[in-house]
This record gives structure tokens, C-alpha cells and sequence, in this order.
């Protein structure tokens, strides 16, 4: 239900993501992507000093005069964002959950895609397709993508990011650019082969959505942890110094593990910063250099 007080977040975050997008990195996701090359536009009498290389020599036989054919910037792409919606991005300590958090990045890619007349579209996903927008373009369209980044309510709780992968890589013709939004807490093999696939496909960049609480647990004693998406509580004891070296070990080896799977794919990573800034990261990410 679109409720007064929703309509005017929407609002709010249709400002902030247009502020952000034009004063911080319009400029350098134009220059990332920069549209798939030049498109045959029309032809036009030659005139001295263009290039002979551009002569239509069939226009220019038919008419007994020179013509030179003209190309535009094929400018349009199609940009999806694949969001985690599974029961581990519904957890934050700081100041707002990972999934908010997903939410605004969504908001900001799309604004930026759409400022520069390029189409988006959005699928959630849990352990199955939770929802789906085709890409398209156009305010109305911006302002239902941010509604239901938002709004969507999940049924699924676990994970199932092959699905996903395999669902995009059939609906979007190749050449896309798919950015996956997700905490990737579960083990590398169960999207390691269709992350390949999209990445021969699409222009593919994973953003990793991250809480400090999952990277350190502090020393408080006994704790009772949940697993989100199964249920499982298990009871440790955080004050145990042999705990902790666990916890650490393991820790980093997961997060080795999930590197390894990005490089063997060829997908890009945006380094999303502890503190949130959104914005800083993408801006480093644009200019880094263009995409496919």
C-alpha cells in the first residue's frame, strides 16, 4: 500500500540519489560504459577534409556524387541488479540493516543508469525468484524499482544465487551489465559455475554487503547464535581465546575462498567501505577504467 508517508520516502530518496548521481560520478559511469560502439546513422554529401574512409562508394555510385556515411554512439545498455533478499541480509548492528543497505545502493545504480538513458531492471531472490522487473527506462520506471527495493517482503529464507545467475543469463541478451547485490555468506560452489557464465555473458560486478559483527565478535562470554536462514542456534563461548583464533581462522579462510571464486569467474568487485560510504566506493569503481 502506498501510504503517504512511503510516497514521501520515495521522494526523498528520488532527491538524494539524483543529487548524488549528478555531483558525484554521472561523469565517470558515463566513461565506464560507454555503449557497445557506433551504429550506422545516415549518409551526407562528402565535403573536403572528411576522411576518405567514410566514403559510401554504393551511394556514391548510384549518384555520381560523393557521400559519406555517418555513425551515432550506440548509447543505450541494459543494467540489471540482482538483490539478495534471503533471511542473512535482514541483520545490521550499526545504524540500519543489510538489506537497507542494498536498497540504497540499488537506488543509486539505477539512478545512474537511467540518467544516462540506459535500462534497468531488478530481481530479488531468496532461495527462488522472489520478484522481478524487466529492464526499462523512463521517472515512472526509477520510482517502482525504488518502491519495491523497499517494499518487496521475501517468503524464502535461504540462498540460492545459481537460480538467480541462471535466470538473469536466460532473460538478458548478452552484453548486459549485472550488478549482484549480496552478502555471499554461503559456500563459493553453490554460485561459482553460474557466476562464470553471467561473467562470459555480461559485464559482471559483485557488491559484498558486510556488518562488522560478522567479521569480529567481541569477548562478552556466552552467546547463543542463530544461523538466519536454517535456524540453527549453537552456544559458544566468545570469551575463549581458543574460540576466537577459530573464529578468525575460519573467518579468513572463507573470505579467501570467496576471492578465489571472483577471480576464477572475471567478475569486478566494488570494495565497499565499513563506514558506509557508498558513494566513495563508486566513484573509485567508475573511474577505475571502462567495463565491456
Amino acid at each position: 500500500m502506498l501510504t503517504p508517508e512511503l510516497l514521501r520516502r520515495i521522494r526523498r530518496i528520488e532527491l538524494r540519489t539524483r543529487r548524488l548521481v549528478h555531483n558525484a560520478f554521472a561523469g565517470a559511469y558515463h566513461s565506464r560504459y560507454k555503449g557497445r560502439g557506433l551504429a550506422f546513422s545516415s549518409v551526407r554529401p562528402y565535403v573536403p577534409g572528411d576522411d576518405v574512409r567514410a566514403i559510401d562508394w554504393k551511394v556514391t555510385a548510384r549518384t555520381g556524387e560523393p557521400f559519406i556515411r555517418q555513425y551515432v554512439e550506440e548509447r543505450e545498455l541494459t543494467v540489471m541488479l540482482v538483490l539478495d533478499g534471503s533471511a542473512s541480509v535482514l541483520f545490521g548492528t550499526v545504524d540500519r540493516q543489510k538489506r537497507d543497505f542494498a536498497a540504497e545502493l540499488g537506488a543509486i545504480l539505477a539512478y545512474a543508469a537511467i540518467s544516462n538513458q540506459d535500462k534497468v531492471g531488478l530481481l530479488i531472490f531468496s532461495d527462488h525468484i522472489e520478484h522481478y522487473i524487466p529492464p526499462r527506462k523512463g521517472r515512472k520506471h526509477i520510482l517502482r524499482l525504488i518502491r519495491d527495493l523497499l517494499l518487496v517482503e521475501t517468503s524464502g529464507r535461504g540462498t540460492d544465487m545459481g537460480q538467480a545467475l541462471q535466470t538473469v543469463n536466460r532473460l538478458l541478451p548478452a552484453g548486459a551489465i549485472v550488478f549482484i547485490i549480496s552478502d555471499f555468506l554461503m559456500d563459493s560452489a553453490a554460485y561459482a559455475r553460474q557466476l562464470a557464465l553471467t561473467a562470459q555473458q555480461h559485464d559482471t560486478i559483485v557488491m559484498v554487503l558486510r556488518d562488522p559483527l560478522e567479521e569480529t565478535i567481541p569477548a562478552v562470554g556466552l552467546l547463543l547464535l542463530r544461523d538466519a536462514e536454517t535456524g540453527a542456534v549453537q552456544a559458544v563461548d566468545t570469551s575463549s581465546a581458543a574460540w576466537q583464533q577459530a573464529f578468525r581462522q575460519q573467518r579468513a579462510a572463507f573470505v579467501q575462498e570467496r576471492a578465489a571464486a571472483f577471480r576464477r569467474a572475471g567478475v569486478s568487485e566494488v570494495d565497499l567501505p565499513p563506514d558506509g560510504d557508498v558513494v566513495r566506493a563508486l566513484t573509485r569503481f567508475f573511474r577505475q577504467g571502462r567495463g565491456r
